[in-house]
């Protein structure tokens, strides 16, 4: 049983063809599909999910992840909002003009908390970043505004 809206167990149905192979999803593909459906959870969390490393070790059929997904919509609310970043971002601002070394926040997605990939860095920074002033600096709050747009789960707070 789900809490899901229509809408939502159709798009996890139509992930579920795009991602799976004859009615299972392989654990290796869980995040992939949690991230298609607007979910971001850490790397644990997938593993707590049954998420695997190694293809063929597990796989789920479409009523097993509904419930993740539903479960997953409730633990979005204690992860961080746009307005949660601009202030960690504000941490590297020396000068307080909303500017900062384009290599600190590489080196902040390579490093802190879940590191990325040098491939994923580099995906988003090509995606959301703009060219770095002649100090190596960028504005960071037009960088957080693209990537907010791109990942939908980043909402700004309703006042």
């Amino acid at each position: 049983m789900t809490d899901l809206k229509p809408f939502e167990i159709e798009t996890a149905e139509f992930a579920f063809e795009v991602y799976g192979e004859n009615g299972n999803l392989d654990g290796t593909m869980l995040g992939k599909f949690m991230r298609c459906m607007n979910l971001n959870p850490s790397l644990a969390r997938l593993e707590e999910l049954g998420a695997t490393k190694k293809p063929g070790e597990k796989s789920f059929k479409v009523e097993e992840v509904l419930p993740m997904i539903s479960q997953l919509k409730k633990e979005v609310k204690d992860m961080g909002c746009y307005e949660d970043f601009i202030e960690c971002l504000k941490l590297y601002d020396k000068k307080g003009d909303s500017k900062m070394l384009a290599g600190e926040l590489t080196h902040a997605f390579l490093t802190l908390g879940e590191k990325m990939t040098d491939v994923e860095v580099d995906e988003l920074m090509e995606d959301c970043l703009e060219e770095e002033d002649d100090e190596g600096e960028i504005d960071y709050i037009p960088f957080l505004q693209r990537m907010c747009e791109k990942a939908p789960i980043l909402k700004k707070k309703k006042k």
